[in-house]
């Protein structure tokens, strides 16, 4: 590890973590009931652009923490933008306001949909190459 890597990873993540406050303060404006929204659509929008990025820059496993690009991006930005702990707290806010049936739709949904933005962001990518 370079102090490069240090230097992308965080960079990478303090812009994610930035652009996810920033989602976060316009989805509140617009919406106030209880399902979590702005978490579940950044961790299904970063799935979507992480395996459109895997793809599209022929990105491997193996390659994680090597390339600049893919220290800045996945590792950093992505990171920073996605937030399991957040939606870890979104599910123990629900459960503990009697939602707990909301609670486990919303943790199935995020990873169903997760999991199937990432396959069609990799689709999508795919066509490009």
């Amino acid at each position: 590890m370079r102090g490069s890597d240090l230097m992308l990873a965080s960079l990478g993540g303090g812009i994610g973590s930035l652009a996810r406050w920033l989602v976060g303060l316009a989805v509140g404006r617009r919406y106030r009931g209880t399902f979590p929204v702005a978490t579940f659509l950044l961790n299904i929008s970063g799935a979507f652009l992480i395996g459109f990025l895997a793809v599209l820059l022929d990105f491997g496993w193996t390659e994680r923490f090597g390339h600049p690009f893919n220290t800045f991006i996945l590792t950093g930005f992505l990171a920073g933008y996605t937030t399991f702990s957040a939606m870890v707290l979104d599910m123990s806010k629900l459960h503990h306001a009697q939602q707990t049936s909301l609670a486990l739709m919303y943790m199935v949904g995020t990873v169903v949909l997760a999991f199937l933005a990432a396959f069609f962001g990799a689709a999508l990518a795919s066509l490009f190459l």
